[in-house]
């Protein structure tokens, strides 16, 4: 077994000179950076008092599942012999929050629309999703449905 590991670093950026003394007193505004890439610039989703204009936790999970799942089918389809020339995901994700302020993902669905070069290779096009989906490191960690639709055509 192989372990890889992962930094980051969260630096809240929202006081706004009396910290949280209060719930309407602070932003949520934050940045995620990580050693030789671009910060990202973060807040909560609006429904918590975020601003829309920055990334929120919800919509970076969401990424992170569309891209990982990206990643293992291009993977998948170089290894099969399957040419794709284009491919675009439209995820969308359910949170559920609970009574007492919390909640959870209930479900993520991935909806791939994937270009081969070949009518022949649309079949296991299509079929490479499950086996993207069994490799994909994210979709493994979380506790949550991630379902797929894809959506295969051919170039031309």
């Amino acid at each position: 077994m192989i372990t890889h590991t992962y930094a980051t670093t969260v630096t809240w950026t929202g006081n706004r000179g009396t910290g949280t003394s209060g719930y309407r007193a602070y932003d949520r505004a934050h940045e995620v950076t990580a050693g030789g890439v671009p910060p990202i610039l973060g807040s909560s989703d609006p429904a918590f008092r975020g601003d829309p204009s920055r990334w929120n936790p919800e919509q970076l999970l969401l990424a992170a599942l569309s891209q990982c799942h990206m990643l293992s089918y291009l993977h998948a389809c170089a290894v099969a012999g399957v040419v794709v020339t284009s491919y675009t995901d439209q995820a969308q994700g359910s949170m559920t929050q609970t009574p007492d302020g919390g909640g959870h993902f209930t479900e993520v669905v991935l909806h791939p629309r994937v270009e081969v070069t070949s009518p022949g290779m649309a079949d296991a096009a299509g079929k490479l999703h499950e086996e993207a989906h069994r490799t994909c490191f994210i979709a493994n960690s979380v506790n949550f449905p991630v379902r797929h639709e894809p959506v295969v055509t051919v170039a031309g």
